[in-house]
């Protein structure tokens, strides 16, 4: 049975309506906030630990649910490849072409940088892929896939033009290897490879 709450002749779904509050506020908190620090370890709290609470305590659901699981690992397994296979040559050719990506990502190699992108990114990906994509695909079907989109694409202003621009159709196909995977883990491992080597390239581009 559907949770439903009423306002005036209207109703609500109180998880989706639960979601898109929360959510909304968490990527506020994001930008305007340092709660720890370490920002990525911020990303980890508001991203990953919040969202499983919510879904744990208020939901009274499994996290399983909203893809916190390995789900269909040899299809994730294949698909994070196949992605991989794919970015890694134009993603080493943009770097060494585009100086906005060079300039904004460069600065940020270092050998601490596989471990700050992978504390940045489990949370990321969890809060988009898992507990937005799911939660909303219960009620919207597979329209959630560029539902939750939209607020992964506005997350990334501020970031270089081209990689922005991208990100509406990045987020549904990361959403679209989740979904079909049933796991937010794949998704969270391409992003992982992609911004770690992105960083890399682009600093070996840049000279540093």
């Amino acid at each position: 049975m559907r949770a439903l709450f009423k306002l005036d002749d209207l109703h609500f779904d109180r998880e989706v309506v639960a979601i898109t509050i929360l959510s909304t506020l968490l990527l506020m908190v994001d930008y305007y906030e340092r709660l720890t620090p370490l920002k990525a370890l911020d990303r980890v709290g508001l991203y990953l630990i919040v969202p499983l609470l919510v879904i744990i305590l208020a939901f009274r659901k499994r996290p399983a649910e909203f893809g916190f699981q390995l789900g269909d690992w040899k299809a994730g397994l294949a698909l994070t490849a196949l992605v991989i296979a794919l970015a890694a040559p134009l993603l080493w050719y943009l770097a060494q072409s585009n100086a906005s990506l060079q300039h904004y990502y460069a600065r940020q190699w270092g050998t601490e940088a596989p471990v700050l992108t992978f504390l940045d990114l489990i949370g990321w990906e969890f809060f988009f892929r898992g507990f937005i994509l799911f939660g909303y695909a219960r009620i919207f079907g597979a329209h959630a896939l560029w539902l939750h989109a939209v607020p992964f694409a506005l997350a990334h202003i501020s970031k270089p033009a081209l990689e922005t621009y991208s990100t509406i159709f990045g987020g549904f196909l990361f959403g679209w290897v989740a979904w079909r995977t049933r796991s937010f883990l794949y998704p969270f491992l391409i992003h992982w490879f992609i911004n770690t080597f992105i960083i890399y390239a682009a600093a070996v581009a840049s000279g540093n």
